[in-house]
């Protein structure tokens, strides 16, 4: 008599891991020196970061009580196709797919070669090898996969708490003690603010990453809401303080434009040798998100996979690994590598995550009108609606802003979104071609 073989699910921790390291990527050691162009104020900077996880936190109460609702893989597509319409739930699959990964996989690699203190890499070619080998890793099986993302996220915290340890502790080489007592917060309601918290956005994004995988926890009720709102509370905490550590040790003149800010703050406490170190460290650090990220990713077009024949090439293998869907993301973060400045992904994805994550938290209302008679002892997000028309209403002012301040990126992005439509119209065709046949 055989006996069936249980899929492995994932832990709690596990959850809280995966959140914890698609979150802290490249946004938390680059975007300052751009926010910095515009904004000269650190008291508004460090505003700016709490605001930022205040938006992630009110986005994973949002999508705990959605996920413990619509207990399936997928995040937004799943979501906003049980919600709304399967065409709303498609067109942020395809998002997922072509940029909600993708593009952060690749400014993950992109980082990794510039942080990174040995030898004179090629800048491009080694962020695509180092994809394909983290791609690989994630081939094999998921066991391996919650073994190597554990270990990677733990190594993570443990380099961000020594930094704000040191940084906080140490004093400054340059007289900086007047440089949080700025009053002037006129910038609050500036176009430059609005566009800095898309910088800010991007670099939170991965707070829904357990939403992604929800088929593969081993309670989802239970584990869901603590990876999303415990990652999430996790990560604020830690970004808010490593800016502040920037901030404190560095002349923001030396900061302006930079993308490798931790290794500038490193040097300024530590001298050039750690700083060489730390650079190291940060480089080895992205690949956690990288890993993370390359994982959640995957599970979207596999789950697009289920219900469009357009897609049904990438659906996931006997081994419960979606194989080639894991291909299908390295060739697109690959070519965005090749094709792509570092600034202009990061608005062009930012924008488009912004609508992606904001019609899902929409979506909570409709919820709440589906469940309104009916007991149930799923999640449900505190405080309703307020969270909800917070994270809507910053979500309409950044994505204002960057039309009037990014427009070339912001046509980029609503092009992707038509060529999504368009593919929908065609893996509708197949499916009815499909249903014809049979």
């Amino acid at each position: 008599m055989s006996k069936k073989i249980q899929a492995y699910k994932i832990t709690t921790l596990t959850g809280v891991a995966l959140v914890v390291a698609n979150m802290i990527g490249t946004g938390a050691f680059t975007s300052l020196g751009f926010q910095l162009k515009d904004l000269n104020n650190p008291t508004i900077i460090l505003i700016l970061w709490v605001l930022g996880g205040l938006i992630a936190l009110s986005g994973a109460f949002s999508y705990a009580e959605i996920g413990t609702h619509i207990q399936r893989s997928g995040g937004e597509y799943a979501f906003l196709t049980k919600l709304f319409h399967p065409l709303v739930g498609y067109l942020s699959g395809w998002i997922s797919i072509t940029v909600g990964f993708a593009a952060p996989i690749a400014l993950s690699a992109m980082a990794f070669v510039a942080y990174f203190p040995y030898f004179n890499l090629n800048p491009k070619w080694t962020s695509i090898i180092l994809l394909a080998v983290i791609t690989g890793i994630h081939t094999k099986n998921l066991s391996l996969s919650s073994k190597f993302q554990n270990i990677s996220t733990f190594l993570k915290i443990a380099i961000i708490v020594a930094l704000i340890g040191i940084g906080v502790w140490q004093e400054p080489t340059f007289n900086s003690i007047e440089f949080l007592s700025n009053s002037d917060y006129s910038n609050l309601i500036s176009p430059a603010f609005a566009v800095a918290l898309i910088y800010v956005s991007y670099s939170y994004s991965g707070w829904n990453a357990a939403a992604y995988i929800t088929e593969e926890f081993k309670n989802p009720k239970k584990s869901l809401p603590i990876a999303l709102i415990g990652g999430t509370l996790i990560v604020t905490v830690l970004y808010t303080l490593l800016q502040y550590v920037f901030l404190k040790h560095v002349p923001i003149p030396e900061l302006k434009g930079e993308l490798n800010v931790g290794t500038i703050a490193m040097t300024k406490m530590m001298g050039q040798d750690y700083g060489r170190w730390f650079g190291l460290a940060i480089s080895l650090l992205l690949v956690s998100g990288i890993s993370a990220m390359v994982w959640v990713g995957s599970r979207v077009t596999s789950s697009l996979a289920k219900d469009h024949k357009f897609w049904n090439y990438f659906k996931t293998e006997n081994n419960n690994i979606p194989q080639r869907a894991l291909w299908l993301q390295f060739g697109i973060s690959a070519l965005l590598i090749l094709t792509g400045t570092f600034e202009q992904i990061l608005i062009y994805c930012g924008i488009l995550l912004t609508i992606s994550s904001m019609a899902t938290v929409i979506g909570v209302f409709k919820l709440r009108k589906q469940y309104k008679n009916i007991k149930t002892d799923r999640f449900k997000s505190p405080l309703f609606p307020l969270f909800q028309i917070l994270f809507v209403i910053l979500s309409l002012w950044m994505i204002a802003y960057a039309f009037i301040n990014s427009p070339f990126e912001v046509f980029i992005g609503f092009g992707n979104i038509i060529v999504g439509f368009l593919t929908y119209w065609w893996s509708n065709t197949l499916n009815k071609n499909h249903l014809k046949l049979k």
